[in-house]
């Protein structure tokens, strides 16, 4: 399993932004670093010449303000953007964190949800039997997940996308900061399966604030600022 990033640019048009007033003042504060104009439409650059490698056992930390790129970096890692220019080169199958509860149909009940997110996530159908016990169990739903999830709590909905996301070992794991999910007994249930989780990835990348859990979990760091490594 490997990453290869190089020189990686991510751009986004903002289409009708000469009849904004707000785009002169935005070009301004940003200094013509992260905003231009290319054929009269208003570019925003949110990664520019972004480069690292990792390989098999790796565990990498985004660090860096709201609005550094963090994110943006993670979804163009997981194929949701596109670059501009620079390449990125992965090999082997890349699960993510970034949104949990990402595919939950509150309309399906709490099982028709595992099966659809095993869809999501190509987890073979000869493996959804021994994965809906696992989830069940985890995620301790009870008879609610015979239920609509449009029933369930806010909680029960992070405990059941919970469950699923980390109910197989990924190869390589996207985090957008540490996931803390439930009340003080479920919590620390939801640690250590988390720890389990992360461990068994061959290559990590998450973003955090935090220092400290940078230090802890992390053998290299990337600390970006307006899309640019520092």
């Amino acid at each position: 399993m490997y990453i290869d990033c190089q020189h990686l640019k991510i751009q986004f048009p903002i289409y009708n932004a000469q009849q904004r007033s707000i785009k002169r003042s935005l070009l301004t504060i940003a200094g013509g670093g992260r905003l231009s104009q290319s054929q009269g439409v208003t570019m925003v650059t949110a990664l520019d010449d972004i480069s690292f490698s990792l390989q098999d056992g790796d565990r990498l930390a985004l660090l860096g303000h709201n609005g550094s790129g963090k994110t943006t970096l993670l979804r163009a890692l997981a194929g949701v953007y596109s670059p501009v220019s620079g390449t990125l080169k992965t090999s082997g199958k890349i699960s993510s964190l970034l949104d949990a509860t990402l595919g939950m149909e509150p309309e399906l009940t709490g099982i028709e949800n595992i099966k659809l997110r095993s869809l999501l996530l190509g987890i073979p159908p000869q493996q959804l039997p021994s994965l809906i016990d696992d989830v069940i169990a985890f995620s301790e739903l009870e008879e609610f997940i015979y239920l609509p999830v449009r029933t369930y709590s806010s909680g029960m909905i992070l405990r059941l996308a919970f469950a699923i996301c980390t109910a197989r070992a990924p190869e390589i794991l996207l985090m957008d900061e540490w996931i803390s999910v439930g009340d003080a007994a479920f919590k620390d249930k939801a640690e250590k399966r988390l720890q389990s989780f992360i461990d068994k990835a061959a290559i990590l990348v998450i973003a955090t604030h935090d220092p400290h859990l940078a230090n802890r979990v992390s053998n290299q760091q990337l600390h970006l600022e307006q899309g640019k490594i520092l």
